[in-house]
């Protein structure tokens, strides 16, 4: 049984909830893909012949510098965004499990709303509170106000963000903004979490206090975690790092910590 990155899922214990997880087909999958921007002499390559396929409820860090690629490639793993060429599907998040319905193969995952990404700058609505914009994407998706508006408590009280629930995102600092943005992806209950240099932004203790958050949040929702960072020391906490350089995903350039 291979590895991450690989033909068939991660290791997993037998029985109990890891068990359940080793018969989820992979989360999303990356056939050969690249991404260019642009046409003729001012084309840019921003992704170039990739591949990797990310099992369910891994935990992987996507280290390179910046403008190496590892947004465009985060990008199309979440279907923000389609690949020039190759193709990006998701079979452990089709209706029928097995990576053929018409749509996921057209281009996006059938449920978008088991994908919640971390954004590198939190991304919150000025106008909003704290619970509304925490609230927001559920309502967007066609939940009542009420059932979105529970969920957002729910999601602020895991993080311990309960007391600033009233606040305007002026009102954070960047660490709280930052958690909030966290809160805002757990209320949808994902099954992929990708998250874009999410401490980026943030000093060594609030960075590591967000990533021991991340990481939490994927272990309760029993979900995949993938993310992306210049970081060496935030790639160090996730089981499996890959390298991005100049544009090229290195799935075997790795540190498995189990």
């Amino acid at each position: 049984m291979t590895g991450v990155g690989g033909t068939t899922g991660t290791p997993v214990a037998q029985g109990g909830p890891a068990a359940r997880v080793a018969r989820w087909p992979d989360i999303v999958v990356c056939d050969d893909v690249s991404r260019t921007f642009g046409r003729g002499p001012t084309a840019v390559v921003a992704l170039q012949s990739s591949s990797c396929r990310i099992p369910a409820a891994a935990r992987i860090a996507i280290a390179g510098a910046s403008g190496s690629g590892k947004s465009t490639l985060l990008h199309l793993l979440a279907g923000l965004d389609r690949p020039t060429t190759g193709q990006v599907s998701w079979p452990g998040l089709t209706t029928d499990g097995e990576g053929r319905d018409e749509e996921a193969l057209d281009g996006h995952p059938v449920d978008r709303h088991a994908i919640g990404v971390v954004f590198q700058t939190p991304s919150l609505i000025p106008a909003l509170s704290v619970a509304e914009n925490v609230a927001l994407p559920r309502i967007l998706a066609g939940d009542p106000p009420a059932d979105a508006t529970e969920r957002a408590a729910r999601a602020l009280a895991r993080l311990e963000l309960t007391s600033l629930a009233g606040r305007l995102p002026e009102e954070l600092s960047g660490g709280q903004a930052q958690r909030v943005a966290v809160a805002r992806v757990l209320a949808q209950n994902p099954r992929l979490i990708l998250a874009d240099e999410p401490t980026g932004q943030l000093d060594s203790r609030n960075a590591a206090n967000l990533i021991n958050i991340l990481l939490r949040t994927a272990t309760q929702l029993q979900a995949t975690l993938v993310v992306a960072t210049h970081d060496p020391v935030v790639a160090a906490r996730l089981d499996h790092q890959w390298r991005m350089r100049d544009g090229k995903l290195d799935t075997q350039h790795r540190t498995d910590r189990s």
